[in-house]
C-alpha cells in the first residue's frame, strides 16, 4: 500500500464510543467502562471489497479481501495486524473465472502451528451460479500457497459457497458450506422448479489437501443465506438458516462431538414464512461452553436483529433478545467477551441509508444504547461488517461504499 494512500485514510479517521457495564469472569458488574473505536488505515486499494477478519489461535488478526485487476482479473489479498497497523498486503492467489459477490464474501483462517487456509470461489460452467469452493493451503503463513483444493467431491456445475472455516484437531480445519449438486441446475437458486434443494455440507481438510469427513448435516436449507461456525470444547457448532417445506426459514444449528454430528435444531421457532432467500444469514460465536447465535428474522412483518444465549455449547439456547433499533436491514456479525457479554454489528436503516451500529448486550439484557461505527450503504455495495475480538480488542471491517468503494477497519480495546 502506498504512503500517500495510507496518509489520505488516516486522515478520514473517526473515532465512535460506546459505554457499557463490564464484568468480571464471575459476572459481577464492574464500572462502568467506555468502547472506543479509532479507525486504523486500510492496506487494500480503492476499489476493493467483501472483507473479512479472523482472530487466530494463536493470538494473530487477519484481514482479507478481493481487489479488481484488469478485464476480469480479480487478486485474493490478505494483511497482518502487526506493532497495532496493518502489514503489507500479500497475494494468496489471483484469477480470472471467479465468482465475486457481495453477499458470499472468501475468508481466511489460521490453523496447525503455522498454516493458513483461505477459500475463494470460481465458475464450474456457464450457468450464473455454477460455481466451486476452492481452498488453498500455505504451510509457511502465507509465504507460498498451494494448488486449491476442493472440499466437495461432487461435479456438478451448480452452486457452492457460502462457507465456513475453524481450526480443527492437529493440523486440519473444519470446512463447512451451502452444496448445491441436488438442484439441477446454476441458473437459480435450489429448490425451484424440477431441481432439488440446497444442502448443507461438511469435511475436513488437512493441510496438505487431504479431505476426510465429507458429511451431509441438513437436506434442505435456505438457498443463499451465509453460514457460521465455532470451536467449542467438545466439537463445533454450525449456524444456518433452515428451509421447512412450508417455507418457514428459521435459524438452525447443528453440532460435531465426538459422537459426529447432531441433528439440525432451531434456535428459537420465529416462524418467518418467506418464498424466497433473504441473502441475511446467522452469526454464531463461542467461548468454553458459553455459545451466542445473532440473526435476523422478518416474521409477521417486524424486522428484528436478535441474539440468542447458550450456556451448553449450542445444545439448548435461552429465549432471544431483540438488540436492534427498530430499523434493522440484518448482515449481522458477533463475538463473546470476557465475561460473557456478546458485542453484536448489525446494519439499521436511516433516512440517507444506513449505519452500521453496535450493541453490547448481555444475556437477556439489552439496556445499554447502540453506538453507530459509521455511515454506510443500504444497499449491496455495502455488504456484511465483520467482526473479530484478539487480545481485549475488538476490530471491525467494512466497505465503505459512500464513494468510490474503499475498506475501512477500527480497533476497540476492551
Amino acid at each position: 500500500m502506498k504512503t500517500a494512500i495510507l496518509g489520505l485514510l488516516l486522515l478520514t479517521a473517526a473515532v465512535v464510543s460506546v459505554s457499557g457495564c463490564g464484568r468480571s469472569e464471575a459476572g459481577a458488574p464492574e464500572q462502568e467502562t467506555p468502547l472506543t473505536f479509532r479507525e486504523i488505515a486500510s492496506p487494500s486499494r480503492p476499489g476493493s471489497g467483501e472483507p473479512n477478519l479472523h482472530a487466530s489461535p494463536g493470538g494473530g488478526v487477519f484481514l482479507s479481501w478481493i481487489e479488481p485487476g484488469t478485464g476480469k482479473q480479480h487478486a485474493f489479498r490478505f494483511a497482518r495486524l502487526e506493532n497495532a497497523v496493518w502489514s503489507l498486503p500479500h497475494t494468496i492467489t489471483e484469477g480470472d473465472d471467479w465468482f465475486v459477490n457481495w453477499a458470499d464474501f472468501p475468508s481466511l483462517i489460521a490453523f496447525g502451528s503455522d498454516a493458513l487456509a483461505a477459500h475463494f470461489l470460481a465458475r464450474s460452467g456457464p450457468d450464473t451460479y455454477a460455481y466451486d469452493v476452492q481452498i488453498t493451503l500455505s504451510p509457511d503463513g502465507g509465504r507460498t500457497w498451494s494448488p486449491a483444493v476442493r472440499p466437495h467431491r461432487d461435479d456438478t456445475p451448480t452452486e457452492h459457497g457460502f462457507v465456513s472455516m475453524v481450526p480443527w484437531h492437529g493440523e486440519r480445519l473444519l470446512a463447512v458450506w451451502l452444496d448445491g449438486r441436488n438442484t439441477g441446475g446454476g441458473e437459480g437458486h435450489g429448490g425451484h422448479g424440477a431441481g432439488g434443494a440446497m444442502t448443507l455440507r461438511a469435511a475436513t481438510v488437512a493441510g496438505d489437501g487431504t479431505l476426510d469427513g465429507e458429511a451431509l448435516l441438513d437436506e434442505r436449507i435456505c438457498d443463499c443465506c451465509q453460514t457460521s461456525a465455532a470451536r467449542t470444547p467438545q466439537g463445533a457448532v454450525v449456524a444456518y438458516r433452515d428451509r421447512s417445506p412450508e417455507e418457514i426459514r428459521d435459524i438452525a444449528v447443528v453440532r460435531l462431538g465426538e459422537a459426529g454430528w447432531s441433528e439440525p435444531a432451531l434456535v428459537h421457532e420465529d416462524g418467518w414464512r418467506i418464498n424466497g432467500c433473504p441473502v441475511n444469514g446467522p452469526a454464531v460465536a463461542a467461548s468454553g461452553a458459553s455459545v451466542a447465535v445473532a440473526w435476523f428474522r422478518a416474521a409477521q412483518d417486524t424486522p428484528r436483529v436478535q441474539v440468542a444465549f447458550s450456556s451448553d455449547e449450542g445444545a439448548t439456547f435461552g429465549p432471544p433478545t431483540p438488540v436492534d433499533d427498530g430499523q434493522p436491514i440484518g448482515r449481522v456479525d458477533l463475538v463473546l467477551l470476557p465475561g460473557g457479554d456478546a458485542l453484536v454489528s448489525w446494519l439499521e436503516k436511516t433516512n440517507d441509508g444506513a449505519d452500521i451500529r453496535v450493541r453490547r448486550l448481555a444475556p437477556g439484557d439489552a439496556s445499554l444504547p447502540s453506538v453507530t461505527v459509521a455511515p454506510t450503504s443500504a444497499a449491496r455495495a455495502g455488504g456484511f461488517p465483520r467482526l473479530a475480538l484478539q487480545d481485549r480488542h475488538v476490530y471491525i471491517a467494512w466497505t465503505d461504499a459512500t464513494a468510490e468503494a474503499v475498506i475501512r477497519t477500527a480497533v476497540a480495546p476492551l
